[in-house]
C-alpha cells in the first residue's frame, strides 16, 4: 500500500494548487491579471496536472530540422521502419507477458525460470496538436510482475534519478517528434513540460492541418520519431554504461574487488567487525569478488545451495568443543549452543560410527584459516584426521565469511539477501584519495534508469492503443499499406479501431493485473 503521508502531501499539494487557481479565475478584480500572467507564461492548470508551453526554443528546433537533410532523411527513414517493427513486437511482448502474469496468479509456487526480462509500460497521452509523454513502469524481474510506485517499492534514495530519468526520456522523446515534424515541413508550435500528479513529462505543439495533408509515409516518419529516438537513448545508455569502466580509468581502476560505499545503520554487517566504507570485499566463502555483479551472484549462490562447512581436525575439534544440550528447534533444525552466545555456533559433523554429531565451537577460531568443504573426503590431507564440520542454522540462514583486507574477516549470520539489500558497494575504487567513490554509482544508476525508461518509451509507446504513438503509426501504416487494397476509407478506419481496441485492451490487462499483483500479494 501507498504510504498515507505521501498520499496526502500529493493530494493536499493539488488542492492547494486547484483551489488557489480556482478562486484567482472567480475574483472580478484579479481574474484578468491571472489568466494574463497564465497567457504569457504559457502556463495552464487543471485537476493534477500543471503544463508550461514555449516558443523559446521554436528557433533550435527549426535549426535541427533543417540540419543536412539528406542525413535526417534517412535517419527517420530507419526510425519509420523501427517504429512498424516495434509496434508488432510490443504486442507479442504484451501478449506473452500476460500470458506469464495470469500462470502465476492461477500457481501456488511458479516455476523459476532463468530468463530475466524487463518489461516498462509507459502510457503516453496525445492529440493531433499535442504529442506528451508520461511514464508508467511495470517491470517483469524473472517473470514477477510488478508496479513501480515511488516511495513503495522505489527506494527514496532513487527518486532523483527515476524523475529525471523520466523528464530526460521524455524531452528526447518529443525532440524527435519536433525534428522530425519540421523535417516533412509541418509547422512547430512550440515546446513545453508538464507534471502530471507526480510524474514529469514533455509534448510539442504540432499544426494539426499540417499534419494531416502530408503523406501517410511522412507521418509515419514523425510518428515513428519518438520511439527511435528513445532506443537511440537507450541504446547510448547502454554503451556508456559498458563503457564506463574504460571511461573512468584513468582516475579509478576495477576488477579488484567490490568497494563498500554505504553499510545502513540496521544492517546486520555494521559493527566493530563488520564492514566500513572504504572497505575492499574480496571473498564470500570461497567465491572470488572482483566487482558488484560478482557479489551479487556470490551470494545468490550461497543462498540458493546448502551451508558450506569447514575442514577440523579431530584434535581441534577436542579441544575446542565443550559438553552441551541437543535440542531441536521448531523448524526442525538442530540447536546445542546457549542461545545467549555471541560467538559460539552449533556445528554438525559424521564420522564412520554416527552420522549425526553436534557440537558447540567458537565459530570464529574454526573458521579463521578453514578450508571450505562438503564432505570428510575434502578435508583429507596429510594423513591429519580432520572432518568437515557444518553449522546447524536455521533454514535459509546462512554462516559467511567475508574477506576485506587487511581487516579480520566477518562472520555474518543471516539471510544472504540482508546482507545485499543493507550494503552498497561499487566496482570502482578510487586511484587517489580526494576522488568521490559515489560518482561511478551515480553515473552507473542513472544510465540504468534511462535505459530502462527510455526502453519503456520506445517499445511500449508503440503499441496499437488508443492515445498511444501507436495508434497514430498504425493508422498512417495502414494507410500506406492497405489503401489499394482496402479502396473504401472507412473500412480501413474500422479495421484500424478494432486493431487499437485488441491493443488497448491488452495494455489495460497487463497493467489491471501488474497492479493486482503489487496490492493483492
Amino acid at each position: 500500500m501507498i504510504p498515507v503521508p505521501v498520499v496526502v502531501t500529493v493530494l493536499g499539494g493539488w488542492c492547494a494548487v486547484y483551489l488557489a487557481d480556482t478562486l484567482l479565475k472567480s475574483s472580478n478584480s484579479l481574474k484578468a491579471s491571472y489568466e494574463d500572467w497564465l497567457l504569457t507564461y504559457g502556463l495552464s492548470v487543471s485537476p493534477f496536472h500543471l503544463r508550461w508551453q514555449t516558443a523559446l526554443f521554436n528557433r533550435q528546433f527549426y535549426s535541427w530540422g533543417r540540419w543536412k537533410p539528406r542525413f535526417l532523411y534517412l535517419w527517420f527513414s530507419v526510425g519509420m521502419v523501427f517504429g512498424i517493427v516495434a509496434m508488432f513486437g510490443s504486442v507479442i511482448l504484451l501478449g506473452k507477458t500476460l500470458l506469464q502474469t495470469l500462470t502465476q496468479m492461477l500457481t501456488e509456487a511458479p516455476k523459476a525460470q532463468n530468463d530475466r526480462m524487463l518489461q516498462v509500460v509507459v502510457s503516453v497521452p496525445s492529440s493531433g496538436l499535442c504529442l506528451r509523454a508520461v511514464c508508467k513502469l511495470i517491470m517483469l524481474h524473472e517473470n514477477n510482475p510488478y508496479t513501480v510506485v515511488p516511495g513503495v517499492n522505489l527506494p527514496i534514495s532513487q527518486l532523483t534519478y527515476f524523475f529525471s530519468a523520466i523528464l530526460i526520456s521524455g524531452v528526447i522523446h518529443e525532440v524527435g517528434h519536433g525534428v522530425a515534424a519540421i523535417r516533412e515541413q509541418v509547422r512547430f508550435n512550440g515546446f513545453g513540460i508538464f507534471i502530471f500528479i507526480v510524474y514529469p513529462g514533455a509534448f510539442v505543439d504540432l499544426f494539426t492541418t499540417h499534419l494531416q495533408l502530408i503523406s501517410p509515409v511522412q507521418q509515419l516518419r514523425i510518428f515513428c520519431a519518438g520511439v527511435w529516438h528513445n532506443f537511440v537513448l537507450g541504446v547510448a545508455s547502454f554503451m556508456v554504461l559498458f563503457l564506463l569502466p574504460a571511461i573512468l580509468f584513468p582516475f579509478y581502476y576495477t576488477g579488484v574487488g567490490a568497494l563498500v560505499t554505504e553499510v545502513a545503520e540496521d544492517s546486520p554487517a555494521n559493527g566493530p567487525r563488520g564492514l566500513f566504507v572504504g572497505d575492499l570485499v574480496t571473498n564470500l566463502q570461497d567465491c572470488p569478488v572482483y566487482n558488484v555483479e560478482d557479489w551479487n551472484s556470490c551470494l545468490g549462490d550461497i543462498s540458493e545451495k546448502s551451508q558450506v562447512g569447514y575442514c577440523v581436525s579431530a584434535a581441534t575439534l577436542q579441544q575446542l568443543s565443550f559438553p552441551a544440550r541437543v535440542y531441536r528447534r521448531l523448524d526442525g533444525t538442530v540447536e546445542c549452543c546457549s542461545n545467549n552466545s555471541l560467538t559460539d555456533i552449533c556445528f554438525s559433523y559424521s564420522n564412520k560410527l554416527d552420522s549425526h554429531l553436534y557440537a558447540c565451537l567458537p565459530a570464529r577460531k574454526v573458521i579463521e584459516a578453514s578450508k571450505v568443504c562438503r564432505t570428510n573426503m575434502d578435508c583429507h590431507k596429510d594423513f591429519v584426521p580432520s572432518f568437515c564440520v557444518t553449522p546447524s542454522l536455521e533454514n535459509q540462514t546462512r554462516l559467511i565469511r567475508v574477506k576485506h583486507p587487511p581487516h579480520i574477516d566477518m562472520l555474518y549470520v543471516g539471510h544472504p539477501m540482508h546482507l545485499q539489500y543493507t550494503v552498497s558497494l561499487s566496482s570502482f575504487v578510487p586511484r587517489q584519495n580526494f576522488l568521490s567513490t559515489d560518482l561511478p554509482v551515480v553515473i552507473e544508476t542513472f544510465c540504468k534508469y534511462l535505459i530502462s525508461l527510455s526502453g519503456a518509451l520506445a517499445v511500449i509507446n508503440a503499441v496499437p492503443c488508443f492515445a498511444l504513438d501507436g495508434q497514430w503509426i498504425l493508422n498512417s501504416f495502414l494507410e500506406a499499406t492497405l489503401s489499394s487494397v482496402i479502396v473504401e476509407k472507412h473500412n480501413r478506419e474500422l479495421l484500424g479501431f478494432l486493431i487499437l481496441l485488441a491493443g488497448s485492451a491488452l495494455l489495460a490487462a497487463n497493467v489491471a493485473l501488474g497492479l493486482w499483483m503489487v496490492t493483492a500479494r
